[in-house]
């Protein structure tokens, strides 16, 4: 769908980068420019960067980069026009309709939410028919009520292996669309295919984005005797399982600055029918990187709820590791009484819950009760080995008050003076500080070539060309911050003068664009014309802007530099030369 430029522009103006990536990242304004722990990948020290005055952000560590459009597009896996329609929507503008739109991935992501839409309908009405009695006695049975049923949409997919598939045929799928959203699934015999429902014979959660779309579902088993206790939607276009959170739509709504993550559905669901409305939980996984940064966007603070035994421990413990790496407080609710909180609620109801809640350890606390957990404090040797154990934590305590007090619990616990425990705290920490420096050293490495890959790949010539390269991204980045500069150099400046290929195609589009609209926009770059990857890279030449002369002096030393690449490009034929010319090749040497 070809945007008009002008709509672009006024959305451009609406949505300011800055306002919008603020929701997302928490961002530090250093001079002119804001900082923040970039939300495409995993990172310690920040190196995702927003500059207003371009309307543009940059990752120096991962080379994502673009607009805000682009942004959106990213962080919320959209496509170009629903990114827009997203933007639109927030700022309070309706965007333009064009009667030519082409129906393609667009069109194949609508379609799918249909489905997943139908679908979600289809195992509801299931549930309350006389096909599903059997799950809806089991959801009954494990204390739900119709109320909370229908506020989460569970459902029933009945003992069929082709009711959904009937059903969703009726309102006009394809068996493709329906196996592609991941509903059906494909067996073939004789080399013959066939289609047939993903799930029968379970309860059915529907698992729902921010904005109300069905993205996937999750099916528990009703009886034992299955292999699988749950079955869920695998990977599809419109939804990532290491990517979502269960019930976070629901969370969101709760007013509260926590989040109480969970294991399973279930508990989820229980614990929202007891009152407790900020619970959610992973989709089938372990916790990835991405579902840790995306539930530090709505939270200051985690409580993790994990089952009681040692698988749930082994998660707890993970998951305390991503969140050491966002901005996030994190505490860990010790489940006493029962082994998830579905089982507590039952038994002792909300108010034991909630009290589990408030005694809840914070990260160190729970690493220290872990720690004592493998160590006899009867025996010295259990003692002098619990306490090198706990000087490890100790070390990761930032704050001396806080050490302090750490330190005189165990002092005053196992009979060992404070200041012995704070030396041994200290030397920990400082065999720590070197070795994260050095790992420090490492990820920067890393993420230069990490950097400079994504810079190969859309401009492979940049390594060879590395001078000419550098004055055209110069150029460039002049040109974009500087757009009158554009009228008084292009009797010296052309496509012809550039020697990367992808720098001579930003110059044309940056050319077209200031011929067009006296200025340089990176939303008006069509997704037909630049790759999301690419996008990055002309977003990375618009960092060098705040390093720039702002001069004419400086672009026409730039054409000056590539003019004398140029002519060191061009093939010479030394026979053709005078003699005075052929000599000159070799003073150029």
């Amino acid at each position: 769908m070809a945007i008009d430029e002008s709509y672009l522009l006024e959305l451009r103006s609406r949505a300011d980068i800055e306002s919008i990536v603020s929701a997302y990242v928490s961002l530090k304004r250093k001079g002119k420019i804001l900082t923040g722990l970039c939300p495409f990948h995993n990172e310690k020290t920040p190196s995702f960067t927003v500059y207003p005055e371009t309307q543009s952000y940059y990752c120096f560590g991962c080379g994502n980069g673009g607009d805000v459009i682009t942004f959106i597009k990213n962080i919320e896996n959209l496509d170009y026009v629903e990114a827009v329609r997203f933007l639109s929507e927030k700022v309070g503008l309706s965007m333009p309709q064009d009667n030519h739109y082409d129906a393609g991935l667009h069109e194949k992501r609508r379609r799918m939410f249909e489905a997943n839409r139908l679908a979600a309908r289809f195992f509801h009405k299931m549930l309350y028919s006389p096909a599903g009695q059997a799950g809806l006695a089991y959801l009954h049975d494990r204390g739900l009520s119709d109320s909370i049923i229908t506020k989460f949409g569970l459902g029933f997919a009945p003992d069929s292996w082709d009711a959904l598939r009937t059903a969703l045929h009726a309102a006009g799928f394809t068996d493709r669309e329906l196996y592609e959203a991941n509903l059906l699934r494909l067996s073939t015999k004789n080399d013959r295919k066939h289609y047939y429902d993903a799930f029968v014979n379970r309860v059915m959660f529907p698992i729902i984005d921010l904005r109300g779309n069905v993205l996937a579902f999750s099916g528990r088993a009703i009886t034992s005797d299955v292999r699988a206790k749950y079955v869920n939607t695998s990977d599809t276009l419109i939804y990532k399982k290491g990517e979502n959170i269960f019930a976070l739509n629901f969370a969101k709504k709760s007013g509260k600055d926590s989040l109480i993550l969970c294991e399973g559905n279930m508990d989820v669901v229980s614990l929202h029918q007891a009152g407790f409305d900020n619970a959610v939980a992973g989709l089938g996984t372990a916790l990835t990187e991405q579902q840790a940064s995306l539930l530090s966007r709505y939270a200051s603070e985690i409580l993790l709820c994990y089952d009681n035994d040692e698988a749930g421990q082994k998660a707890a413990r993970k998951a305390l590791a991503l969140f050491s790496k966002t901005t996030v407080h994190v505490k860990v609710i010790n489940m006493e009484g029962g082994k998830d909180p579905d089982e507590i609620i039952k038994k002792y109801g909300p108010e034991r819950f909630k009290a589990l809640m408030n005694g809840a350890a914070n990260d160190i606390e729970y690493k220290l009760l872990k720690a004592r957990e493998g160590f006899n404090l009867n025996t010295s040797d259990g003692k002098v080995k619990f306490l090198e154990a706990a000087c490890a934590v100790l070390a990761q305590v930032k704050s001396p008050v806080e050490l302090d007090v750490y330190a005189g619990r165990l002092s005053e616990e196992l009979g060992v003076d404070k200041q012995a425990i704070l030396l041994q705290a200290k030397r920990v920490h400082k065999n720590n500080a070197y070795r994260n420096k050095k790992e420090k050293l490492k990820e920067v490495r890393d993420y230069e070539k990490t950097a400079a890959k994504a810079t190969r790949e859309v401009n492979p010539e940049r390594e060879k060309q590395l001078r000419a390269a550098r004055a055209e991204e110069v150029l460039l980045a002049s040109l974009m911050n500087n757009p009158a500069f554009f009228g008084q150099l292009k009797n010296s400046i052309s496509s012809d003068l550039f020697i990367t290929s992808f720098n001579r195609r930003v110059f044309e589009a940056v050319r077209e664009q200031i011929e067009s609209n006296g200025e340089f926009m990176l939303s008006a770059l069509s997704d037909a014309s630049f790759t999301s990857e690419e996008i990055s890279a002309v977003a990375r030449i618009q960092t060098l802007i705040p390093q720039l002369a702002n001069t004419l002096t400086e672009c026409r030393d730039c054409i000056k530099v590539l003019s004398e690449e140029k002519a060191k490009n061009v093939p010479v034929n030394p026979a053709g030369l005078s003699d005075e010319d052929f000599l000159k090749l070799f003073h150029q040497q």
